[in-house]
């Protein structure tokens, strides 16, 4: 992996940055900055999507079994590049090795489900559908799209959306985070190598000047995003503005519903397991835990002693729980903490005092329990991000539901119960987009498709599965007569199919 400035991805080839802009990439667990990175300025932008432009005809024209093929080598060799690509995840995000591993299998799983795009892409026909008329539909590729990924999975979600567009004829420009950009340039050259013609992939690396200049930019002609809700929502926005279509994934606040029947240890290991792996930076993590009734007292109990347990360090280093980010967003998540402490909410475990197994100053933060949280609180309204876990207790099932529904953001939920009942009523009732019954973290595998409801959304698609397919493809319906079946004559009536 570099240890210089790391450049863009244009046409095939690493070409340094002509704007002159470069940030810092640290290694989050020693505190270090082990590289720079490119910061595109217009001239960039511009470079980047004249080569999706030019390089969109050939391979929209290109055969689709000669496509696939491209995909299977490219899914054979990320397979091979898994572990050096978690190595390069961990030591510019920070996750755990495991984490990062688990990052990369999830990724691959949509490279899989994109190399079966000529069954997807599958029109339809009929026959005689007025007498010697033919109707048949297709779905074609829309032109050069954008990818804008967050820091938090700097391979998995590209992955996302990557293969599938490109499966389905589109070139893309990928903007991944310049806080852990060299996976992209990794995965760039694992495309290159599975035959992809230069210009089909290319790696756009910057900051919102380069965000802008996608969004803007005439010639792309679909944007899929994911981030924080703020920043969504207004992507959406001016993205639509320009007559883009938009897939705008924001942020969260998932809540794990623990009904009194429910198993305490299995409850407990789902909470710590899904509030505080990859350090609480995801957006599917659960953030508030709503114990119902008596299941209360003995369940933050078991999380406070589990959470205590954890091994907190470089991610290297067979660590349970790494450091986050950068050292500002530490310094943010340790605020909501010390706010939440202010605000009356009862502070379990303190993950401000952590003694970190680790070399250097790197940017930890231990897992952290809050008990006795209430809705008003902005441990409870915000989305920290981090690893901070809130327990809110309420009375009944339906306390804890109408809070869930309630709640702006609509990603992902849970409940864990024994009673089946309990549950399919709450699959029905709950007003989010993905749920778990059972499960903490239930992101579809990816023939279904990822995406919440409410603040958690911006645009009708969801990312991967079926409607990934549809949002890298439009539809087209051709209605066909030929000649040999004599004059029809005029009619100047409106067409009747009989």
């Amino acid at each position: 992996m570099s240890t210089g400035v790391l450049g863009h991805w244009i046409n095939g080839a690493e070409v340094p940055g002509a704007s002159g802009r470069t940030a810092d990439v640290y290694d989050p667990a020693t505190g270090k900055v082990a590289r720079q990175v490119a910061l595109a300025g217009p001239a960039d932008v511009e470079r980047a999507v004249s080569a999706a432009v030019a390089a969109f005809p050939g391979w929209r024209d290109t055969a689709l079994s000669r496509r696939t093929r491209i995909l299977f080598e490219f899914r054979d060799l990320l397979d091979e590049a898994g572990d050096e690509l978690a190595q390069i995840i961990t030591a510019e995000h920070g996750k755990v090795i495991s984490d990062a591993r688990g990052e990369v299998a999830r990724g691959l799983e949509v490279a899989e489900f994109a190399c079966g795009i000529g069954h997807l892409l599958k029109g339809g026909y009929t026959e005689n559908a007025s007498a010697a008329v033919d109707v048949h539909s297709i779905r074609q590729p829309l032109g050069p799209v954008a990818v804008i990924s967050p820091f938090n999975f700097p391979v998995m979600v590209p992955l996302w959306f990557v293969p599938i567009a490109i499966a389905a004829g589109n070139t893309v420009v990928l903007k991944p985070s310049e806080k852990d950009p060299s996976a992209a340039l990794r995965m760039a050259e694992l495309w290159r190598r599975a035959g992809l013609p230069d210009g089909v992939f290319t790696v756009l690396q910057g900051d919102k000047e380069a965000v802008d200049g996608l969004l803007d930019h005439p010639a792309i002609k679909a944007v899929s995003f994911v981030g924080s809700t703020p920043v969504a929502q207004e992507v959406y926005r001016r993205a639509s503005a320009a007559g883009k279509r938009v897939q705008a994934l924001g942020g969260a606040k998932n809540h794990m519903v623990v009904l009194p029947d429910a198993d305490v240890d299995v409850a407990a290991d789902a909470a710590v397991s899904a509030g505080f792996g990859s350090a609480g930076e995801r957006c599917m993590a659960i953030s508030v835990v709503v114990a119902v009734g008596q299941v209360a007292g003995p369940l933050v109990a078991a999380i406070a002693e589990r959470a205590r347990g954890l091994r907190t360090g470089d991610g290297r280093q067979g660590c349970d729980m790494g450091p986050l980010v950068t050292a500002a967003h530490r310094d943010r998540v340790a605020g909501y903490v010390a706010e939440g402490e202010r605000s009356g909410a009862s502070l379990v475990v303190d993950g401000r005092d952590v003694v970190p197994d680790a070399d250097g100053s790197g940017f930890f933060l231990g897992p952290t329990l809050l008990d006795h949280v209430t809705p008003e609180m902005s441990v409870y309204t915000d989305e920290i991000f981090g690893p901070v876990l809130s327990v809110v207790r309420v009375d009944t099932y339906d306390q804890a539901l109408a809070l869930v529904n309630a709640n702006p953001y609509g990603n992902g939920t849970a409940i864990f119960t024994t009673d089946g009942g309990a549950a399919r009523r709450f699959e029905n009732e709950v007003e989010v987009g993905m749920v778990g019954v059972n499960v903490p973290i239930p992101v579809p595998v990816a023939y279904y498709s990822f995406g919440g409801w409410k603040n958690s959304l911006f645009g009708d698609t969801h990312a991967h599965g079926a409607e990934g397919v549809h949002f890298f493809t439009r539809g087209k319906v051709v209605t066909s007569r030929w000649p040999g079946g004599g004059r029809t004559g005029l009619n100047l009536g409106f067409p009747r199919n009989d």
